[in-house]
């Protein structure tokens, strides 16, 4: 365990490691309490091609790279069940919203979600297939198994593991999100996909 008097930062935003090494333009965020250090952080790993803006709200760069993953399972069930570009940003756009709920409720910004790690990883894990959650989501509503979905990405999912973990978040600090809620039923408890989006869209109206 690091002391206390250690500064820490965090890193995260739309990047997948294939184009950074291949040395494509991306943009990440770097989150640190000690602004001097994201800032020392961020000018040691920026190139010309890799550019790192500083951020002090760690929180809320955690809980979108955490809340991203589950909401592009969400994405891969979507387009796996062969429903359209309307429902994936419905989808993605009702997505960015819980996870601004659970930040706030956490004491992260609202600004961080409009940001790099908010609406920018998820919009890149909803909709490019090198995201190992999309494709997880696919798989499953194509027709295979949690277990012969994970095996076939052959690599980690983050989001199988999260969807557990931001749920029971959100149940802690009494933060309602409903999209995660139905992700983690069909990833846990079986729930057929059609089943879930039935649920969703029956929920009653209310405002934006």
């Amino acid at each position: 365990m690091l002391d206390p008097g250690v500064p820490t930062a965090v890193i995260s935003g739309p990047t997948f490691a294939a184009e950074v090494a291949a040395g494509l333009p991306s943009a990440v965020t770097v989150a640190s309490a000690d602004a001097g250090n994201a800032q020392r952080l961020a000018n040691s790993i920026s190139t010309a091609t890799f550019r790192a803006y500083t951020s002090p709200d760690i929180v809320g760069v955690e809980v979108g790279g955490a809340t991203k993953n589950v909401l592009a399972i969400g994405a891969g069930l979507s387009d796996g069940l062969g429903f359209g570009a309307n429902t994936r940003v419905a989808l993605v756009t009702r997505g960015l919203l819980e996870m601004t709920r659970l930040g706030l409720a956490l004491g992260a910004q609202r600004e961080t979600f409009m940001g790099l790690s908010g609406i920018g990883d998820l919009v890149l894990t909803c909709t490019d297939d090198q995201s190992r959650n999309r494709r997880f989501g696919l798989k499953i509503a194509r027709g295979g198994s949690v277990d012969e979905s994970l095996e076939a990405i052959g690599q980690v999912v983050e989001g199988y593991y999260a969807a557990r973990a931001v749920r029971r978040v959100a149940a802690r600090v009494r933060v309602e999100m409903p999209i995660v809620e139905q992700i983690y039923r069909i990833v846990y408890e079986g729930m057929a996909p059609r089943e879930a989006v039935a649920a969703l869209m029956s929920r009653p109206l209310v405002a934006e």
